[in-house]
């Protein structure tokens, strides 16, 4: 059955891989929005076969203003923001339509469970992975950052029983060019606020970052992935601050 107060709001770009398991888990929703930014594989046709509403974006201006475009576009008194690599479980599904139902106004925070190139990651700071995703969508909207945004509200935050899958590195290929992307609009936004680098701090950085990722965040206890992924993370953060030295000699 359908639940008409909720709206899902997702936006996507070259989303295929993932997007049609993510529509299938919120079928219960009473409207769906896919804001996409010029996807070029068959995004835009899996969100229309499942029955989403499809809009599409001329220019990409980060990842909290899109978010808060895609919400605008949705009439329904309650907001669920997700990647389109993320899938909702049976579980969650459940606890959303009862958060829904309820007179109170409050965020709610989802569990959500993270893959690296298929290995489901339970250390290295990336579980446990609180995230507020369902709120009234009158008190609460996206950071406008480039990246890394976050919600924000101004009402208690609660969490829901249920996790959310997220399917957000699916190969090697996927990695190098997340860290890519990642690290020039983490550059970009650092630029932006004012920033200052250096090599010796973007050596300093990333050597950090791997320290925290594998040792104090136990990614060791991840195994071979764990290990990747401080590599992946110091790499990001080198790249980043890297990447600020050459738009401060522009």
């Amino acid at each position: 059955m359908k639940v008409s107060q909720l709206g899902v709001a997702i936006i996507t770009m070259n989303a295929a891989q993932h997007l049609a398991g993510c529509l299938q888990s919120v079928h219960f929703a009473g409207e769906i929005v896919v804001l996409d930014n010029g996807s070029t594989d068959n995004t835009v046709e899996i969100a229309r076969q499942h029955g989403a509403r499809v809009i599409q974006s001329a220019d990409w201006p980060g990842f909290g203003v899109q978010k808060n475009r895609a919400i605008a576009e949705l009439s329904t008194p309650w907001i669920l923001s997700l990647d389109a690599d993320e899938i909702v479980t049976p579980e969650l599904a459940e606890s959303i339509r009862v958060a829904v139902s309820q007179p109170e106004l409050s965020a709610y925070a989802v569990d959500r469970l993270s893959s690296f190139c298929g290995e489901w990651i339970y250390h290295s700071g990336w579980y446990p992975d609180w995230i507020p995703r369902l709120f009234p969508r009158e008190l609460a909207r996206f950071s406008t950052d480039l990246v890394h945004e976050r919600l924000v509200y101004d009402v208690p935050c609660k969490r829901l029983e249920g996790k959310l899958l997220h399917y957000s590195y699916d190969s090697y290929e996927t990695v190098l060019r997340k860290m890519d992307a990642y690290s020039t609009l983490g550059a970009e936004q650092r630029r932006a606020g004012g920033k200052k680098s250096s090599v010796r701090k973007a050596l300093g950085r990333g050597a950090w970052a791997f320290i925290r990722t594998y040792l104090l965040r136990r990614g060791f206890l991840d195994g071979r992935a764990g290990l990747i992924i401080a590599v992946y993370n110091a790499e990001t953060v080198y790249y980043r601050f890297l990447k600020l030295t050459r738009f401060e000699a522009r």
